[in-house]
């Protein structure tokens, strides 16, 4: 079978991408330094590393790729992204101030399982298939976990109290801001791909794919808890 460009472009992210996302999450030892060592609201560089962290947190990036797979109006593409978006930021920001506790594995797992759910869902859409599931409450539903993700990665580096709020506002605005950038080249992509005459069979070979790797990555982290747990 041939491919198109924009299908070959897709399956190269994706297969690259896959031992990055495993991580995607983490804050990496520079930035983790950077972040302690700060005092009171300095808000450009919690912004930057909010920016950072979305273009580089590709678990994010494929679940809303799947998001606005089929989605042909922006007006559906803002009001779904919207619905995510709300869902991180309350649990970023609830989860650090209110210094919530979860297992970062198993949220891992979960946010691994949102991507498997997506591609799932895309691929019963083609065949007219439906889950009895509210499309939007999965969205925020699963919006709350990556929000959890993240703030569970923070709540392991000892922030500074000062300020703290107003810098986790500012890293939040950054992660939105990446998240936008991203979607903008992600949705053109989807547009120029969709033009294509084997887009539907292309498009389920893609999400077949994004399904494996959401499960690849479930196992990643299932099996780092059962390690982490064995220790």
């Amino acid at each position: 079978m041939r491919y198109s460009y924009p299908q070959r472009y897709f399956t190269a992210i994706v297969l690259f991408a896959l031992p990055c996302i495993a991580f995607a999450h983490n804050v990496d030892t520079s930035d983790a330094a950077f972040l302690q060592a700060q005092s009171g609201v300095v808000f450009w560089p919690y912004f930057y590393l909010g920016a950072k962290h979305m273009v580089t947190g590709l678990d994010h990036l494929l679940f809303l790729a799947g998001v606005v797979f089929f989605l042909r109006g922006l007006r559906d593409v803002a009001i779904y992204v919207s619905l995510f978006a709300f869902g991180h930021s309350l649990t970023l920001i609830l989860g650090v101030m209110l210094e919530l506790n979860a297992n970062p594995y198993l949220v891992d797992a979960i946010i691994s399982l949102s991507v498997v759910y997506k591609a799932l869902e895309n691929l019963a859409q083609q065949r007219n298939w439906h889950f009895g599931v509210d499309t939007r409450a999965a969205v925020f539903a699963f919006g709350l976990c990556h929000g959890l993700g993240l703030a569970t990665k923070l709540r392991q580096i000892t922030l500074p109290e000062d300020g703290l709020l107003t810098n986790l506002l500012a890293f939040n605005l950054g992660v939105e801001l990446g998240q936008l950038l991203a979607l903008s080249a992600i949705v053109l992509l989807v547009f120029v791909w969709r033009q294509r005459p084997r887009f539907a069979a292309q498009a389920t070979a893609a999400n077949w794919l994004i399904m494996t790797g959401g499960f690849l990555l479930m196992g990643i982290q299932l099996s780092a808890y059962w390690v982490a747990s064995s220790l």
